[in-house]
C-alpha cells in the first residue's frame, strides 16, 4: 500500500510539473478592435525543429523567430471584418491549440469630400504596383520599436473613415491610413527602417495615388506614402527612421496638400496608430 501510495504521488507530481501545452502563447492586445494588428507570441516549452503555424478565419499567417527561443505572427484586422469571436489556431509544436479572441466593434466617422479625379479612378499599373507592395513578406525584420511620425502636421483624416466622394458613397471602402495636413513641400520622413521597393510617379501612371513611395519594413509589414510633391529616394535604397523620403504635395486624387500614410500587415491595411504608440516586437 505504501509503495502504491508513493507511486501515485510521483505520478501526480509528474502531471503537475509537465507543461499543459507544448507552447506558451501570448496574444496582444488582449481586447483588439477593428483595424488592430494582433500579435501572437509563442515560446516553445519542448525542443522542436518545427516552425509553428498560426491561422485565423481560415488564413495562415507567416511566423518568424524572435530572440529568446520565441516566435511571432502578426494578424491584421480591418473595418470590413465582422466583429465578434475569432478563433486563433496554433499548431506545429505539440498539441494544437485553439484560442478565442473577441474582436470589438468600432465606430468610424463619415466624411463627404470633393476631390479631383473623383476619388476612385486609377490605372491598372498603379494598382498592380501597390498590390505587389502589399504582398511582400521579407524574412528580415528591419523596424525596431515604435514607428515615428512621418510628418509634423496635424492629423486631418483618421484611419477607417467612411466616405462620400463627390456625393457618391464608396461601398466597401474605408480610409486605409492616416492623413497629415501640411504645407506644400513640407518634409516627409520614414517612420521606421526599411527598403524602398516602390517609387511611383504621376507621369508613369500613378494618377490616383499621385507621386508615391513604398517601403518594405520586413516580415509582411510595409508603408506607402502618397500625394507627394517630390520624391527623394530611389527603389533599392535602404532608409533609416527619420530619413527624408519626399515632401508633402497634392498630386493624384487629393483635396489639397497632405500626406497619406498607409500601413500594410500581411496584405491588409491596418491602423498605424498602435504601431506609433506601442509598437510591435
Amino acid at each position: 500500500m505504501l509503495l502504491g501510495a508513493g507511486l501515485g504521488a510521483i505520478a501526480l507530481l509528474t502531471i503537475l510539473i509537465m507543461p499543459a501545452q507544448a507552447t506558451d502563447l501570448q496574444i496582444s492586445p488582449t481586447n483588439p478592435r477593428l483595424g488592430d494588428t494582433i500579435a501572437v507570441l509563442l515560446r516553445p516549452t519542448a525542443s522542436s525543429e518545427a516552425t509553428p503555424t498560426v491561422t485565423m478565419d481560415g488564413t495562415a499567417y507567416p511566423v518568424f523567430p524572435l530572440s529568446g527561443n520565441r516566435y511571432r505572427a502578426l494578424l491584421p484586422t480591418t473595418p470590413l471584418d465582422r466583429p465578434g469571436r475569432k478563433m486563433i489556431q496554433v499548431s506545429g509544436m505539440g498539441e494544437p491549440r485553439n484560442v478565442a479572441v473577441t474582436l470589438r466593434d468600432r465606430s468610424f466617422p463619415v466624411q463627404r469630400i470633393r476631390v479631383r479625379g473623383g476619388g476612385s479612378g486609377g490605372t491598372e499599373y498603379e494598382f498592380s504596383r501597390v498590390d505587389a507592395l502589399k504582398q511582400i513578406v521579407s524574412p528580415e525584420k528591419y523596424w525596431r520599436g515604435a514607428f515615428a511620425r512621418p510628418a509634423s502636421g496635424r492629423v486631418s483624416s483618421e484611419y477607417g473613415v467612411r466616405r462620400y466622394y463627390n456625393g457618391v458613397f464608396a461601398e466597401n471602402y474605408y480610409h486605409r491610413g492616416v492623413d497629415y495636413a501640411g504645407g506644400q513641400g513640407s518634409p516627409v520622413v520614414a517612420p521606421a527602417a526599411g527598403r524602398v521597393v516602390l517609387v511611383g510617379r504621376v507621369e508613369d501612371g500613378f494618377v490616383l495615388h499621385g507621386n508615391s513611395v513604398g517601403i518594405d519594413h520586413g516580415q509582411g509589414v510595409s508603408s506607402i506614402f502618397i500625394h507627394l510633391s517630390r520624391i527623394d529616394v530611389r527603389e533599392g535604397d535602404f532608409v533609416q527612421p527619420g530619413q527624408r523620403i519626399g515632401a508633402i504635395g497634392a498630386t493624384g486624387s487629393a483635396t489639397g496638400p497632405n500626406l497619406h500614410w498607409g500601413l500594410f500587415v500581411n496584405g491588409k491595411s491596418v491602423d498605424p496608430v498602435p504601431w506609433r504608440n506601442q509598437g510591435f516586437e
